[in-house]
């Protein structure tokens, strides 16, 4: 998988994967299965429940669009019928995603904890600590933010692990830790698409300069 810019293009291009031709490899198995024992034995296999978690995680995300206000009963109902499916991560990254929307950042701690023990993905393991991250800034649990920081990531998530490390030291006043964290971002490619970061170490070398 390439790399991309940020962990949300990440999570969005492994759901897209799985959307387009999710059916397609199940389908392709199922064929292959068929020749040598039969459809009977589809109806009983694990490729059959693979299918119709793909079919009920669908249903389940356009509810979330359409924010139906049974979302999340159904969401949660959805991951302890799937644990064991990829789609239950997903689904789980909707239910954080809707609480940080509401700003109820212990629920989404709550929820990406859940992906975290649902996932045997690392790239998706990396996705959930990142935003566990943030959520615990957001919470002022600043030790627990780096300490989920310092966990392992894939190399590609290494600018937006740094750039998160310095929101957190900047929040707790230590703009040194700080600036040094943004400029790891920056070495790694974080200026890439990324205004933002730029306008840290700006504001923060204008801050320390005084």
């Amino acid at each position: 998988m390439e790399a991309f810019q940020t962990e949300e293009q990440q999570v969005e291009a492994i759901k897209s994967f799985w959307q387009e031709n999710g059916n397609s490899l199940i389908a392709g198995l199922v064929l292959g299965l068929g020749g040598f024992i039969g459809w009977n034995y589809y109806q009983d296999s694990q490729l059959e429940s693979q299918y119709v978690a793909s079919y009920e995680y669908q249903q389940t995300m356009e509810s979330f669009a359409s924010k139906e206000q049974d979302f999340r009963s159904n969401t949660q109902a959805f991951i302890d019928a799937n644990s064991d499916k990829v789609y239950a991560t997903f689904a789980a990254f909707a239910l954080a995603q809707d609480a940080v929307q509401s700003e109820d950042y212990a629920e989404a701690e709550k929820q990406l904890n859940a992906a975290l023990a649902l996932t045997v993905s690392d790239d998706l393991t990396a996705i959930a600590n990142l935003r566990l991250a943030r959520v615990q800034i957001q919470q002022q649990q600043f030790d627990a933010a780096l300490q989920t920081l310092a966990t392992s990531f894939p190399e590609s998530f290494k600018a937006n692990v740094e750039e998160t490390k310095g929101d957190a030291y900047l929040l707790q006043d230590d703009k040194e830790q700080a600036r040094a964290a943004y400029q790891a971002a920056a070495d790694a490619g974080g200026l890439q698409g990324n205004p933002t970061l730029q306008m840290k170490l700006d504001d923060l070398a204008v801050t320390l300069a005084q």
